[in-house]
């Protein structure tokens, strides 16, 4: 992976024109990551964001925001919109999930601190202008199992109406509850998009998308992971914790939003890790398609999903679910 031809002279604008580059591991998106290593300045990231497929305002705003608030998002030590480059702070190599795939020792721990941060967050002020995780944005992003999932697996032509009818009836009261106390949801909150810091917590990445919507949905996020394991007892106690601590009144309504949009996610997951595949050739996405699926039947079983989960009786026979994606992957 080579960086831009304009790294060069954007490196010695900021005054890290004698530093070595070498590629860093991407991410599902059109973002390249390169480590700056300068003899007097130490590290940095450079993030390769090409204006034509990505816009790095938004990752600017929210991680200038996050950092105001007090939570760790990383420093922007320089920036050329124009050439799509931004240098960052580099938070090291510590990042969550290859660290608990080596050693789960400290897994209950890292989660803890995860949990808090979200309960941290969801005391901060919401951004100015930042657009709400309203209907439209979940409608957006249920479809992309239609569009994508159904075409992969030659499924018969799927009731589409019939379809958001099953989401429509089951989220007006979630969605009343995030449009009357939104908080700053990062979209993509699990642990491979977060950092074991040096000087001890958290830091965060990935979090350009960010909307106003509901708590639980950061919380599915992280404890719903499509790339590891959570185990159902830690999901319990941790789903527990964050209610605990962020003073839940209603519990059961609160778990039961959890698993609506748990449902929503794990939905819009399996359209995306089926695009992924077929159109911009990222097989190695299949292998993950199982565990989700996992994650999906158990969001179906609750009751808030009901009209959800008979849509998925009717239209997604067992044989076309995680069976599906066996051979393949």
């Amino acid at each position: 992976m080579i960086p831009p031809e304009s790294t060069p002279v954007f490196l010695a604008a900021a005054g890290w024109g004698d530093a070595a580059v070498s590629p860093l591991a991407g991410d599902a998106s059109f973002r390249r990551y390169f480590r700056v290593d300068h003899p007097a300045h130490g590290r940095a990231v450079l993030m390769d964001a090409p204006p034509e497929h990505e816009d790095s305002r938004p990752f600017i705003a929210i991680a200038e925001h996050l950092d105001a608030q007090g939570l760790r998002a990383p420093r922007i030590l320089a920036r050329d919109l124009e050439k799509g480059l931004l240098l960052l702070e580099d938070f090291g190599d510590r990042r969550v999930g290859p660290v608990l795939a080596e050693d789960a020792g400290e897994e209950r721990a890292i989660y803890e601190a995860a949990v808090d941060t979200l309960v941290a967050l969801g005391k901060k002020p919401l951004p100015q202008g930042l657009a709400p995780y309203d209907e439209e944005a979940l409608v957006r992003e249920v479809m992309l199992f239609p569009d994508w999932y159904a075409d992969a697996v030659e499924m018969p032509p799927v009731a589409a109406e019939a379809y958001l009818e099953a989401w429509r009836a089951a989220w007006p009261g979630v969605l009343a509850r995030s449009a009357a106390h939104p908080v700053l949801v990062l979209r993509d909150y699990h642990a491979d998009n977060l950092m074991l810091l040096d000087e001890g917590g958290l830091g965060l990445l990935d979090f350009q998308d960010a909307l106003a919507g509901h708590p639980a949905y950061d919380l599915v996020s992280l404890l719903q992971d499509a790339r590891r394991d959570v185990s159902p007892a830690l999901e319990r106690a941790m789903l527990d914790r964050y209610m605990d601590k962020a003073a839940i009144a209603d519990r059961e309504t609160f778990e039961a939003d959890y698993q609506l949009l748990g449902a929503q996610r794990n939905t819009k997951i399996l359209g995306i890790f089926t695009r992924l595949w077929k159109r911009d050739g990222k097989p190695h996405y299949l292998s993950l398609q199982p565990r989700v699926w996992g994650l999906l039947e158990r969001n179906l079983a609750h009751p808030a999903v009901a009209p959800v989960a008979d849509w998925f009786e009717a239209h997604v026979p067992e044989a076309q679910r995680a069976a599906a994606w066996k051979d393949e992957a």
